[in-house]
């Protein structure tokens, strides 16, 4: 089909941690039940393990991977990505309950291990978080390899986060959590989610999941996937961390989140260069104006795809938008492997 910007029908993907009725309620969907913390947007990847679950459609049910594959120049403004690929996976995430402590690969460690030119580091803009609500990234002093070892072999929780650095959040918060940073989102917490596009995750605590072991390590030996956690400690947090408020185009991350992805707020009237977007709709209501393309209507809770076809594009109206984007280095060069596995 012809690329133009649409709005995405819901995507909620079920697991085995608790939430879902934050999520349902901010979008305005019907209940979709304590088990269905997530929703994928704009993805064109699968859940690790489950090449069905995850890959979003679009508005007349054609998979936005498929879509992609047969028009990258439309959707891309490029065709030199691997097929279907936009450099970029969006979540909604509603914690019901804190998430285990795990950590995400780097591009170096999937390359090697897993057989993927992506890590995952990922970002998080809070949407909403309830009471003391926070969230915990990164060491606080060194954790040598055979410590980490002797704390995963335990499942000593309380020693893991205590090791970490808590960070209490509020609406408006963005945080940046670069792959093999230990990493656990608390509960009570609503966010859209930008990373890499894969599911690649390690758990480092068992205790407060329901994980199959084959979850676990990703299919790794436990040596090698532990391998893939940074040993160094978080000397400041607050580089991960900003708080923004929409004016123009404004980035809600730290800069060194450009390679990776964008996450940019988008006031109202304010132009965003043409390419491939996954947008979620904040606040108000608007329509979405673009060089090519007929207008489209927007109101709060609305997710939605702009191809880069549409040239450049602003929302008239007062709906504000969080706008995620391909990072610098998309698309990634694969380097040689040394050990095959998952993606």
């Amino acid at each position: 089909m012809t690329a133009r910007p649409q709005l995405l029908p819901p995507n909620v993907v079920p697991h085995w941690y608790a939430g879902g009725p934050a999520l349902a309620a901010w979008r305005g969907l019907p209940p979709v039940g304590d088990f269905s913390p997530e929703e994928w947007i704009g993805a064109t990847v699968a859940r690790f393990g489950e090449p069905n679950l995850g890959p979003a459609r679009l508005a007349d049910g054609t998979l936005l991977r498929d879509a992609v594959r047969d028009d990258p120049v439309g959707w891309l403004g490029r065709d030199d990505g691997a097929p279907g690929d936009t450099g970029l996976l969006v979540k909604l995430l509603d914690a019901g309950q804190r998430l285990p402590v795990h950590v995400h690969p780097t591009r170096e460690f999937a390359c090697r291990h897993l057989d993927c030119p992506y890590g995952k580091t990922e970002a998080w803009y809070i949407l909403r978080a309830d009471g003391d609500a926070a969230v915990w990234v990164g060491w606080r002093e060194a954790v040598a390899p055979e410590r980490l070892s002797a704390i995963v072999e335990a499942q000593d929780t309380e020693a893991m986060l205590a090791l970490m650095h808590r960070i209490p959040v509020r609406p408006g918060d963005g945080v940046l959590v670069p792959g093999g940073t230990p990493h656990a989102i608390g509960r009570g917490v609503l966010l859209v989610e930008a990373q890499e596009p894969t599911d690649q995750s390690i758990l480092l605590e068992r205790v407060n999941t329901t994980a199959a072991d084959d979850e676990i390590f990703l299919g790794l030996d436990r040596d090698v996937a532990l391998s893939a956690v940074e040993s160094s400690p978080l000397g400041d947090v607050d580089q991960l961390v900003r708080h923004a408020t929409a004016c123009g185009v404004t980035s809600v991350l730290p800069d060194a989140a450009a390679e990776f992805f964008r996450m940019d707020l988008l006031a109202p009237h304010a132009d965003m260069p043409a390419g491939f977007a996954v947008a979620v709709v904040l606040s108000g209501a608007g329509s979405l104006q673009s060089a090519h393309g007929d207008p489209l209507h927007l109101a709060a809770g609305d997710t939605l795809v702009v191809p880069a076809s549409c040239g450049d594009w602003h929302v008239d109206g007062d709906a504000q938008l969080l706008v995620c984007r391909a990072g610098e280095s998309w698309p990634p060069q694969r380097t040689p492997t040394t050990q095959g596995g998952a993606a």
